[in-house]
């Protein structure tokens, strides 16, 4: 006869006793932690990147050269006293590199904030309230879509002096439309759920539905667009300083850098190459962490065993 008992069980038991099973449920948020954390690539890419943005924000407070001054030592290859050389005018190139990436890292960071702000509140509102209000709503992001965006930046940028600031709001500024289009369709969809109606059934205010409700469970395209919105941030901030109506000495960014080396790509290839090199990983971590989350907050994806 087989025997159908538990493993490790005695077969001493009284009869009728149960055997307990401890099964320990995962919430929606402790499963796309895990589906993140399993992206490889998404992992690295994170480590990467946090790992340059430590470096640029703490690395001047550590190194014994600043950005501003001038060294003795002119038009130097990368050494031991200077990891990445110096520039004719004795500008050491790693504090350089090191406040670049920071400006930079700052500007696509304000982008993406600015433009997710903006556009996730824009989108709720239209795809909640719907009808005329939201005809009205999109046909205005829609007029923002059709902007020539490096156009009107470069005209506004003209004039703000090169702070990196007033180039993160209006970048911002002009990408919002992208996130508003994106959440409203979500927001349609959402709001004709059992959750909603429960909660208008309970007297709960449009704002509260808005912002307690809706925006919470779009948080998913939010993030993966938010991700993508650095990225772009990134490489607008590069365009525009690598044309000249960017950020504007005696601050720097990478596209700058990159700017002011591209005449001395043959004689001092470092100078290009280096900055070059950062757009490109920080351009490219970021993408690969919004591949990561879009994995994750993908309802279609395999479910975790729990």
């Amino acid at each position: 006869m087989t025997d159908t008992r538990p493993h490790g069980s005695s077969g001493t038991e009284a009869p009728g006793t149960e055997h307990e099973f401890t099964v320990r449920q995962r919430t929606q948020t402790q499963l796309i932690l895990r589906r993140f954390l399993r992206h490889r690539a998404a992992m690295a890419s994170l480590a990467v990147f946090v790992l340059i943005v430590l470096w640029a924000f703490i690395g001047p407070h550590l190194w014994h050269y600043s950005y501003r001054k001038y060294t003795s030592d002119n038009s130097q290859p990368p050494s031991f006293k200077h990891p990445f050389g110096t520039d004719s005018s004795g500008y050491d190139a790693y504090a350089q590199v090191m406040r670049g990436t920071q400006t930079s890292v700052k500007i696509a960071i304000m982008i993406a904030l600015g433009s997710t702000v903006v556009g996730s509140v824009w989108g709720a509102v239209a795809g909640f309230y719907r009808g005329v209000f939201d005809a009205v709503m999109m046909r205005v992001a829609d007029l923002v879509l059709t902007l020539p965006l490096f156009a009107i930046a470069l005209v506004i940028s003209s004039h703000s002096g090169g702070s990196w600031y007033w180039i993160a709001v209006v970048v911002a500024g002009l990408t919002w439309a992208y996130v508003s289009r994106v959440v409203r369709s979500t927001v349609l969809s959402l709001r004709e759920k059992e959750f909603i109606e429960a909660a208008r059934a309970l007297g709960a205010s449009d704002a509260r539905i808005i912002f307690r409700h809706l925006l919470p469970n779009s948080l998913g395209p939010i993030i993966v667009n938010a991700t993508v919105l650095v990225a772009t941030g990134i490489l607008t901030e590069t365009a525009l300083s690598f044309l000249g109506f960017g950020v504007q000495p005696p601050d720097t960014s990478l596209g700058l850098l990159v700017s002011h080396a591209r005449t001395a790509v043959d004689t001092r290839p470092w100078l290009f190459y280096i900055p070059g090199a950062f757009i490109i990983a920080i351009a490219l971590t970021i993408n690969f962490i919004g591949d990561g989350l879009r994995d994750a907050f993908d309802p279609r994806q395999q479910r975790v065993r729990q």
